[in-house]
This record gives C-alpha cells, structure tokens and sequence, in this order.
C-alpha cells in the first residue's frame, strides 16, 4: 500500500497543506489550547516551543506494538515538550524537560529519510500535536528525498479538529492515547478539563481518515487507527467508558492496547491516589472488557502482571 502522502505530494497539495499550517503558527490555534501567541516571533505558549521543533532522537523502536514494529523496528522521532500537562508522565524529562535543541524543517527530513535507510517499518511521529505544522513543512522535502514509509501519529489524543484535517491524507496511521473521561480527572492531572470531549471527537476524526488498523500480509500495520489506553491505578471506569466508546460509537472493531505498565513517574508521587501501580484485577478487568465488547485487543509478547513486577524489580 503506497503511504498516503505521495499523492498530495505529487498534486502539491502537500505543500500547501504546510503551508496552511505554518501560518496558523502566528496567532497559535493548532491544538486546542488555542494560545493565540506569534511562535513565528519566537513567542511561547503552553507547549514551551516556538517556530522550531525540538526533536531529542530519532532512532529504530522496537517497544511498540508489534504491528508496528516487524522485523526492523518502529522509526521514531520523540518531540520535546508537550500540548497536555500530565502529572505523571511517563516521558516527565522530554515533554516537561529541556530546553532541547531546535530542528528544521531539513533536519526533520533527513532525519525521516536517515530512519528509512536503516530499515525502519514506518515513520513514528511521538508527540506530535504541537509541531503539526513544521511536520507538514519537513515532509515535502523528505519526499524529494527519496521517503516512502507510512507515516504514525503518535499522539496524547488532546488534538483540534482542524489540525486533524490538515492531516487527512498525510498519516496513514493514527495511535491516540485515551486517558480521562471525567472532566475533573482530566483538569487536575492533565490540567485539560475539555480533554475526554476532545478526546472522542479527535477519535472518531480520526477513524473516519483512516478507518480501522489494517495489516500486510506479514502482520506489519499500514493504515487505520490503534488506540492505547494506560490503566491507572483506582481509575478503572475511565478504560470501562474508553472501551465502550470506541466499540460503540468509533467501530467494534478498533484495535485497541490496553496497558498495564502504569507506575509513578514525574510528579504523580505528590498525588496519593497515582502514587501505586494499578492492580492486577484493575488490568485483567479492563482486558475482559475489551474481548467482551468484540474489540481487537493488543495482545504484545505477554506482558502480564507478573512479568511487569519482575521488570519493575519487585
């Protein structure tokens, strides 16, 4: 299946969807925080970063999904900075850390077309919502570059719907995160109260894009939508309502991650209530629910309650 942004490529469409993006950076309205500060003069808003990206690595991943990642592993650019505020970010020093060094749009795209040339399976975008446009911009270059690897927008699932569009075509997979469904979870720990309303509306753009994960012949993803879902610990009605939302109003058969490997990063250890690991009855319940409900259900080299104690050292 040929990536889905050779096309607008070769009509220009590409260029101008950069183009359109960019010059949304000068009154910022690209997520929904809608800061409305000139990142092109160097203005910061919530996300900490201006008319540059910051990009901390880009290497071959081999801790996705297995879909994701076949033989040759996942290629990965992790963005520096963030457009949420979780307390307990797994990722605390990238997306609240820095400052980190800035890339352009080339650098970007060499960086994409480096990851090609070391085998990768696909072009994995983590972080990406608040660097859409220098994304956007970077991408016809790496195409004259010789890039031809499906494109994954690794997302924390807080995203506009206008950005999201300017996506249509570009990204062949899509992998949101679905944390909160409660409005109050979500402002105290992701300091979002709109985000499990965003959340669903970004989803189902985002499926109606791509539609559901379709693989090759060799179990390698292509296009279509995966969503992750991290249980927490005392929250599991957040993955129950996730769970059902996705089989209900996005499509039964949406694959889905349920995750177990929760445990208190950044400064979920101020917060008495994420300062343990969800338990194993939370995990093996939200699991249940998903094969229940008809979901695809991620089923990634066993990583059981068991084996998540033995890897945390317990």
């Amino acid at each position: 299946m040929t990536a889905s942004y050779l096309t607008l490529h070769a009509s220009g469409e590409l260029s101008r969807r950069g183009e359109a993006a960019l010059a949304r950076l000068a009154a910022c309205d690209l997520c929904p925080r809608e800061c409305g500060i000139d990142r092109t003069a160097g203005e910061l808003g919530f996300c900490r970063t201006g008319r540059l990206a910051q990009a901390t690595s880009g290497d071959l991943h081999f801790g996705e999904e297995d879909p994701l990642v076949g033989e040759r592993g996942s290629g990965t650019i992790f963005f520096a900075q963030c457009n949420l505020d979780c307390v307990f970010c797994q990722n605390w020093d990238i997306s609240q850390g820095g400052p980190w060094p800035e890339s352009s749009a080339r650098d970007l795209a060499m960086a994409m077309v480096a990851l090609q040339e070391k085998g990768a399976a696909n072009i994995n975008f983590v972080t990406p919502s608040h660097v859409a446009a220098q994304i956007l911009e970077a991408l016809p270059l790496a195409v004259d570059m010789g890039l031809r690897l499906p494109l994954i927008w690794n997302c924390g699932g807080y995203e506009s719907l206008s950005t999201l569009r300017l996506l249509d075509g570009v990204v062949d997979i899509y992998m949101p995160d679905a944390k909160f469904t409660d409005p109050e979870a979500a402002r105290a720990y992701c300091r979002a109260p709109d985000y499990p309303e965003r959340a669903r509306e970004a989803i189902r753009e985002m499926h109606r894009q791509v539609g559901d994960l379709v693989m090759d012949a060799s179990g390698l993803a292509v296009r279509g939508l995966l969503v992750r879902h991290l249980v927490m610990p005392g929250r599991l009605g957040d993955a129950l309502a996730w769970l059902r939302f996705l089989a209900e109003e996005v499509s039964p058969r949406t694959y889905v991650n349920v995750m177990p490997q929760y445990h208190p990063c950044g400064q979920a250890g101020h917060y008495p209530e994420l300062a343990s690991r969800p338990s194993s009855e939370e995990i093996e319940a939200a699991r249940a629910e998903a094969l229940r409900l008809g979901l695809r259900l991620d089923q990634r080299r066993g990583l059981s309650p068991r084996l998540l104690r033995r890897l945390w050292g317990e």
